[in-house]
């Protein structure tokens, strides 16, 4: 990530933007403090699969450390219908 000062940021806007483009952050700072961060624009699609690839692969392994499961989905649905009697 690197930063850039605001006072230098018209000049170099143009070349910022690429960079940007090319999937660099950027933050710019006023005074030494950041006040602002360009970022990488994330098609709604790919960000949908970033916030939801996580959790999906944390489920799917703690899926494996289950017991294995014999029920077949018979057996499933007769213990459904069982608790509505």
């Amino acid at each position: 990530m690197r930063e850039v000062r605001s006072s230098e940021l018209q000049s170099q806007l143009v070349d910022l933007l690429d960079d940007v483009e090319a999937g660099e952050t950027i933050v710019i700072t006023r005074d030494g403090r950041p006040v602002a961060r360009l970022v990488p624009e994330i098609s709604p699609g790919d960000q949908i699969r970033t916030v939801v690839k996580e959790p999906v692969e944390d489920l799917k392994a703690w899926r494996k450390t289950l017991p294995p499961n014999d029920m077949t989905l018979a057996d499933i649905l007769s213990a459904r219908d069982e608790g509505r009697r």
